[in-house]
């Protein structure tokens, strides 16, 4: 059987939101330690930038992908695509977030959040986990954020999707025991990537909380998977604002992240 650095099981990865951010820290850490690589953006040039790189310093396979899976189309394609590709580990990285007051953004671009963050994540990991159980191996991990434990005001759909990611995820690693496969769910809180640019999450109040470094939360959520944790949380602070959540009633915590989530000069 094939190894790779520290007897960890060698094999392919598919990362997707691979050319940027917490997925390019994936894709480096996967390609470190000798497992070869799938790589999937819609950002092409990135991408197959980030494929040549990682080709060049690693010596793995590294194979892009350029498909927008907030598609519906896109997604079943890529899947049809995939379809004869042995995977060992997935990361479901790829997700986006936008702030403001629901009714006032834009309809498509929550549609294609549902898609992204919920549907591509559940497609994927329902073509690959299924792979894995006949091999009787297999890792995956996917992303989701600490605003998964409470409702958001003004990141209303992004918090609920990944609501979403958590309980699926939680609800799957017990589904898969005894199979060799694991399912671990990752929980950031504001991190340094691109995210909060896209999202225009930058002026809100929980900014001034501070932000983690992308490879610090990439390197714990890696090593989680590894041992096939089923939920990781990232720093003290954040760990200790998701449980404390469970002992607040339910009409104030949406209060609470609504004071958090507000823009820093909004009067209201």
């Amino acid at each position: 059987m094939k190894h790779s650095k520290g007897n960890v099981r060698a094999g392919i990865a598919l990362i997707t939101g691979a050319s940027g951010g917490l997925g390019l820290e994936f894709a480096k850490m996967f390609a470190e330690e000798g497992h070869d690589l799938i790589l999937v953006a819609r950002s092409g040039d990135k991408l197959n930038h980030v494929c040549a790189e990682l080709r060049s310093s690693f010596g793995v396979e590294a194979t892009s992908y350029v498909v927008d899976l907030s598609a519906p189309e896109q997604l079943e394609q890529f899947v049809q695509d995939i379809a004869g590709i042995r995977i060992d580990y997935l990361v479901n990285n790829a997700g986006f977030g936008d702030t403001g007051y629901f009714y006032l953004r834009p309809w498509k671009l929550q549609l294609e959040m549902i898609n992204l963050n919920i549907l591509a994540l559940s497609r994927i990991t329902h073509h690959c986990a299924a792979g894995m159980v006949e091999r009787g191996f297999g890792r995956i991990l996917n992303i989701a954020s600490t605003g998964a434990f409470q409702p958001s005001p003004f990141f209303n759909v992004y918090a609920a999707t990944k609501a979403y990611v958590l309980s699926f995820t939680e609800a799957l690693q017990v589904e898969l025991r005894g199979t060799g496969v694991t399912a671990t769910v990752s929980c950031p809180g504001p991190t340094e990537t691109g995210f909060h640019a896209r999202a225009g999450s930058y002026r809100s109040r929980i900014m001034n909380m501070g932000l983690m470094s992308g490879e610090r939360v990439a390197k714990k959520a890696y090593r989680a998977m590894m041992k096939g944790q089923s939920l990781v949380l990232h720093g003290l602070r954040n760990a200790l604002m998701a449980f404390s959540i469970r002992l607040t009633p339910r009409s104030i915590a949406p209060k609470a992240a609504h004071y958090f989530m507000k823009y820093n000069d909004d009067a209201q």
